[in-house]
Parts: C-alpha cells; sequence; structure tokens
C-alpha cells in the first residue's frame, strides 16, 4: 500500500485543502477539495485510485477526527466560517446541527487552535481570489466576525456595477467586508450572521454602517441587527452588533426572525475562577504601583481611566486583545495582601463562554489573551444562531418548500 505518512500539517492553504477534504469526505462537497488534496497526499490522479488506498488517506491523520468538537453526524445545514478566529461561530453554528464546509482565519496562532479543536486548517488570506476559489459554490449561512476597517466612501459611483446605477464595489472596495458582501453576492446563501463591535453604527458619523446596510440590501437580502450585551450569557459587559440577512428571493421578506431576548447579569466572576492559580499572574509591585498612580492621575483630571479591580459577585468590563500586557481592566482581588491578579488564559476563555473541554493551551499566554479578548461570546452567537435556524425551518415548513430537514449535505 502506497506510504503517504511524507504529508504533514503545517499552518499553510496546502494544509488547509488536505483538512477540508478529509473533513468533507464522502460528501458532495469533498469535490471543491479532492483532485488538490488526493495530489498533496501523493497520489498522481483520482481515477484508477484503489479503495483501500484512499480509505488510508482518510485513515492518515486520526489526531483530526479526535477533537472537542467534531461535525455532526447528520448535519442538518450548511455553514461557512469567516475570519473564524478560534472558532466560536463554529460551535454555536455546530451546536444547532449545521456542518462548516469552509473555514479561514489569517493569523497563524488562532490556526493552531483551531486545528486543535476542530480537525480542521482554516485557509489564510480571504481576500485573494485563490482563497475565495475553495468556497463550495453552495451552501446554507455564511457566518463572519468581519473586521471594522475605515470606509473610503467615493462619490463616483461605477455604473453597470451588479447592473445597478451604485455597485457595492464602488463603495466598498478596499474594505473586508468587500470581501464579505463578495462571497455573499457570488454564493447567495439561505442567509448570513455578521457581528462586529457596537460602534460600529456610529462610526464616521453613521456613514460605515449605512454603506454596510444598503450594501446588503443592494444585494437583496433583507437586514436584522441589534445590538446585544453578552452580560446576558456570561458574566462580562461585552456589547456588540448583531447583524442577521435572509435572502429576499427565496423568503421574500417574510421570514419570522427575532432576536432572543436580554436580561442582566445573573452570573457572577466567582463563577468562572479557578481556586488555585500560577503567582505568575499576580501583578508585581512595580506594576500594581504604576496602575495605581496612572489611575489617580486621570481622577485628578476629572477622567474615568483607571483599572478595573473586579467585584466578584458582579461582572467584568469588556475584555479586549491588549489585556495580555497590563491586565487593568479585569483584575482579581486576593486576599492575605496579595496584589491583584488578572485572569488567566483557561479563565478568560470562560468569560467569553467557551467550555473547558475548549483546548486554549496549545498557544503562549500572550497569544491565549489575543485570541480570547478578539473572540465572540459564543453563548450569544449560539442564541442569535438557534434564531436563525429556527427561522429557516419554520419558513420551509410553513411553505412545503423542502424536506422536514433542512438540509444541503
Amino acid at each position: 500500500m502506497k506510504n503517504l505518512s511524507g504529508f504533514k500539517i503545517g499552518y499553510n492553504d496546502e494544509s488547509a485543502i488536505v483538512t477540508h477534504y478529509l473533513q468533507n469526505k464522502d460528501t458532495k462537497f469533498e469535490k471543491t477539495f479532492v483532485k488538490e488534496a488526493l495530489l498533496l497526499l501523493g497520489y498522481k490522479s483520482k481515477s484508477g485510485i484503489e479503495v483501500q488506498e484512499e480509505q488510508a488517506s482518510y485513515n492518515l491523520f486520526p489526531e483530526l477526527f479526535s477533537v472537542p468538537f467534531p461535525a455532526p453526524k447528520e448535519p442538518r445545514f450548511t455553514f461557512i466560517d469567516l475570519f473564524a478566529g478560534i472558532g466560536g461561530f463554529r460551535i454555536a453554528m455546530q451546536e444547532q446541527g449545521g456542518k462548516c464546509v469552509y473555514s479561514s482565519e489569517w493569523n497563524t496562532y488562532a490556526q493552531k487552535t483551531y486545528l486543535a479543536n476542530f480537525g480542521e486548517m482554516p485557509f489564510g488570506d480571504i481576500t485573494k481570489n485563490e482563497t475565495k476559489s475553495y468556497i463550495p459554490k453552495q451552501f446554507d449561512i455564511l457566518c463572519a466576525g468581519f473586521p471594522c476597517q475605515p470606509f473610503s466612501i467615493a462619490g463616483v459611483s461605477k455604473k453597470k456595477s451588479l447592473g445597478r446605477e451604485t455597485g457595492f464595489k464602488d463603495k466598498t472596495q478596499g474594505t473586508l467586508f468587500f470581501d464579505v458582501a463578495d462571497i455573499i453576492n457570488r454564493h447567495r446563501p439561505k442567509a448570513f450572521y455578521l457581528e462586529n463591535v457596537k460602534n460600529l453604527t456610529s462610526h464616521d458619523k453613521g456613514n460605515t454602517f449605512r454603506v454596510i446596510r444598503e450594501t446588503l440590501e443592494e444585494l437583496d437580502y433583507s437586514l436584522h441587527y441589534q445590538v446585544m450585551d453578552g452580560q446576558t450569557y456570561v458574566p462580562q459587559h461585552r456589547e456588540r452588533i448583531m447583524i442577521v440577512g435572509f435572502d429576499r428571493k427565496r423568503y421574500h421578506e417574510k421570514e419570522n426572525f427575532v432576536f432572543p431576548e436580554q436580561h442582566e447579569a445573573t452570573r457572577c466572576v466567582r463563577e468562572i475562577l479557578d481556586p488555585n492559580v500560577d503567582s505568575k499572574y499576580t501583578l508585581s509591585d512595580k506594576l500594581w504601583t504604576y496602575l495605581q498612580n496612572y489611575a489617580e492621575k486621570h481622577r485628578a483630571k476629572g477622567n474615568g481611566f483607571g483599572y478595573g479591580l473586579v467585584n466578584l459577585d458582579g461582572i467584568t468590563r469588556t475584555l479586549s486583545a491588549r489585556y495580555y500586557k497590563d491586565g487593568s481592566e479585569i483584575l482579581i482581588p486576593q486576599s492575605d495582601g496579595k496584589n491583584p491578579r488578572k485572569l488567566s488564559p483557561r479563565e478568560c476563555a470562560r468569560l467569553m463562554g467557551y467550555p473547558d473541554t475548549f483546548r486554549i493551551d496549545l498557544v503562549s499566554d500572550v497569544q491565549a489573551y489575543r485570541q480570547c479578548g478578539n473572540s465572540v461570546i459564543v453563548p450569544l452567537i449560539t442564541a442569535v444562531s438557534e434564531q436563525i435556524i429556527k427561522t429557516i425551518n419554520d419558513y420551509e415548513r410553513n411553505t412545503k418548500l423542502c424536506r422536514p430537514k433542512c438540509s444541503s449535505v
């Protein structure tokens, strides 16, 4: 039997092709990856491959299938995961019975965490057409926690773009949101789910969000958006805008979508803390003195800047990607005269709603802090995802347009 052990999974698009092939094998989505994947694994072509040899490639990397969050065995729908980070959207959608058929994330450290938890290497730079070319032609839902970049809104419109007087390319060229809009336009999923920072709505006096809204509506999707606070689900004040869209050509604006209800926090910080934490997370005397002096200086000026010493029976401020620097926004008080401490990476993951089975310790503490600070609140994304799938299933059940299980697999 052919020895294929020479191929090693690394953090590159070749590994993305192979892992996407293996994770989508025996579904119609394997055809997107199969030819190149088998060549990378050592086959000259797919034709003529003996069954046992192809099966050998499937079992070549057993670690890809012994991960904490495998794909559901009987998927009910499909989705793609853009700007995937460490996989918060993927956990949420898989919990609803969804199968991820494509993922993309450019940061190599985040890719490492994603691979360890889902057995799939995300593709890299989504702005490249080559990277986009591996997106399967059809899928049900597009998910993206896209970064917010400044929009350059030109006064000149390119006629004929998308066959309209004012095309979305003209408005958003050069931004990462354009790549999301481009993929929506090319593939026309049933729905999309986007997440971003709260101030997206006020950026550039509201012009940024206006362009986003008009662009998505121009693509013929009905929009639902709301700023939601993660404290409904975790002990953290974290406001983010949720943007959900449904294809007008399919649903005719008759989808009955509502965001899940918000309520005050019911969980407290104490619940996520470990009883024994390494002393390395305790602030040094020098850093603690600096933070106190910094806060006092700004208090004297009437500013609110300063560290955030947490009430253990309350909630925290918003965890940021810079938390690794000094932990100042969320400091845990300690007894016996000890200085306050930072949260550990595992505690940060809990604060974002990740279960303890999630593998966050394969990267350095610095990278783990960054990954958590850039992530989504998993149970919040899960609650909204549940409403999206319920909306689609209810509509299709009521109009008798599809089978009882809305399946694209």
